[in-house]
């Protein structure tokens, strides 16, 4: 079955970095445009970053451009998300998910059916 387990995230001070990672198993990782979304306190769910199956392409929702990078590396099966200049409206819940069906990436959220538990990402000083 699909599994994706997000780590790393944790406590930062503003303008900090942390780097988010998920394993997926239980599909063929490779073929799929992947991305990381978030939940912020008393918010919906937002789409931050995606990145397309080979990982020669990236998209990145305009709050976090220029300061989020996602990265992949299929040989691990494995997605990742480095957060530099936090600040402290990037706290949230930050999950990772695979989209319903394989090729481009796609922004809805609707879009995704398996989605990790989530790991927290606090800023504040």
């Amino acid at each position: 079955q699909v599994q994706l387990v997000e780590s790393g995230g944790g406590l930062a001070q503003p303008g900090g970095s942390l780097r988010l990672s998920c394993a997926a198993s239980g599909f063929t990782f490779s073929s799929y445009g992947m991305s990381w979304a978030r939940q912020a306190p008393g918010k919906g769910l937002e789409w931050v970053a995606g990145i397309v199956s080979d990982g020669t392409n990236t998209y990145y929702a305009d709050s976090v451009m220029g300061r989020f990078t996602i990265s992949r590396d299929n040989a691990k099966n494995t997605l990742y998300l480095q957060l530099n200049s936090l600040k402290p409206e990037d706290t949230a819940l930050y999950y990772c998910a695979k989209p319903k069906k394989a090729g481009k990436v796609v922004t809805s959220i609707h879009e995704y059916d398996y989605w990790g538990q989530g790991t927290q990402v606090t800023v504040s000083s």
